[in-house]
Formats: C-alpha cells, structure tokens, sequence
C-alpha cells in the first residue's frame, strides 16, 4: 500500500477537505459582506480592542500593526494584540468584530482560562513534534527495516497526536473568544440592536476554520492509525 498520494486511506480526508475549503469562503464571504457595513459607534478596530481592554482593566496589553489579510492575533507571550490594516483602521463591523474576538483572548489570558493557558503550553512542543512526525511515519512505513520501523511509526503517531490535542483545545478557546467579543460588543452599546447579527456572523464564521483544522487533524491521525495496522 504505497503511502501518498495513491494511498487509498487518503479518502478519508476529502469531507475534512471540502469542509476547509467552504469554511475559507464563507470567512472570507462574510468578511467582506460586514466589513461594507460601518458601525454605529464609528470606531476603529484598534479603538474598539483599547476601549473594550481599558473597560476591563487591562493596562498592560499593547496593540500594534500586522500585514496580512485576517491575520490578527493576540501572543500571550508578549502580550500583544496585532491586528491588520483592514481591521486595525477600519471602522465596519467586521473590523470592531474580529479585534473584540482578539481582546477575548486577553480578557482569556488576564482571568487564567484553563484551555488558553493549556493551548501556550503546548504550542512550542506541537510546533516541533508536528513537523518531526510525517517524516518519522513515512520512513517506518516506506522502509522495512527490522525492530525500526515499528517504533519510528509509533512515535510519528504519537508526536501527530500532539497536534490532534492541539486542535482540540484550540475550539474552547476560539469559541469562548467569540462569546466574550458578543459580549463586550452588546453590552457596551458599541453595536445597535440590528448590528448584533452581524458581528455574531462575522464570529461564527471565524470559527468554522477552527472546526475544520479540527477535523482535518482528526482524520488523518485516523488514516495513520490504518496505515499503522496495515503493517502489523
């Protein structure tokens, strides 16, 4: 059973496919559907992140520029809130949506949240086992080598299962996220009663992506554990 792109388990990946690519359109549909649409508050996602931080008494989070498109972050390690332009400067729904998301990741970080916390400790160590365990796997699995290659599979499966954890912590904190930036958005009055809908749009759109790296780590640690047994 020749491991690539022949492999018939490869199959198993195609649902996680087709979802990750219509989660990346609907992101990037909706994104641009709210982001023509200017908020009632009339202020900027930068503004929004400082003023929703400064209202819950966090004074030691910085927010500085980032290029890209949708790459806004919040690095716990320096605690800094990186937007880009278009969110940084701009004033729509999108903008003041997707910089709250991120300050919901501050607001995660300044309270403790478990799964937040859980999700840093990890990163350093799957950034590494994650790159380390395709090429363990495949060259257990490409070459038969007596007493080696078993093992060599093995840990590939066990360094892949790292990221699969990685992905699974990643949805709390993502979803939490989202329900602290609803939050601050209508509770503060910085979205009308008709804006709320599309602030939780953006949100929830946002969200699929996680879901559907989720799901696509899910099935191919499946196909391993497959590929794994088809040697044994």
């Amino acid at each position: 059973m020749p491991f690539g792109m022949f492999d018939p388990t490869i199959v198993l990946l195609i649902p996680a496919m087709i979802f990750a690519v219509w989660a990346q359109f609907k992101v990037r549909n909706t994104y641009a559907k709210w982001s023509k649409v200017r908020a009632t508050a009339g202020m900027t996602g930068a503004q929004m992140a400082k003023s929703i931080m400064q209202r819950n008494g966090v004074g030691d989070v910085g927010i500085e520029g980032v290029p890209g498109v949708l790459s806004d972050h919040y690095d716990p390690r320096v605690k800094m809130v990186r937007l880009s332009e278009p969110i940084g400067n701009g004033t729509s729904i999108s903008s003041i949506a997707v910089a709250a998301h991120e300050v919901g990741h501050v607001l995660q970080h300044a309270q403790g949240y478990g799964p937040l916390q859980l999700r840093s400790a990890l990163a350093p160590v799957v950034g590494f086992t994650s790159m380390a365990a395709f090429p363990l796997f495949m060259i257990g699995f490409l070459f038969n080598i007596p007493g080696v290659s078993g093992w060599m599979m093995d840990l590939g499966i066990l360094f892949f299962s790292g990221a699969v954890l990685f992905h699974a912590v990643t949805l709390p904190v993502e979803f939490d996220a989202s329900k602290r930036a609803l939050a601050q958005l209508t509770q503060s009055g910085a979205v009308a009663h008709e804006e709320i809908g599309g602030a939780k749009q953006v949100l929830d759109a946002a969200a699929l992506t996680y879901v559907a790296a989720a799901a696509m780590s899910a099935l191919q640690l499946v196909r391993l554990l497959l590929l794994r047994q088809s040697r044994d």
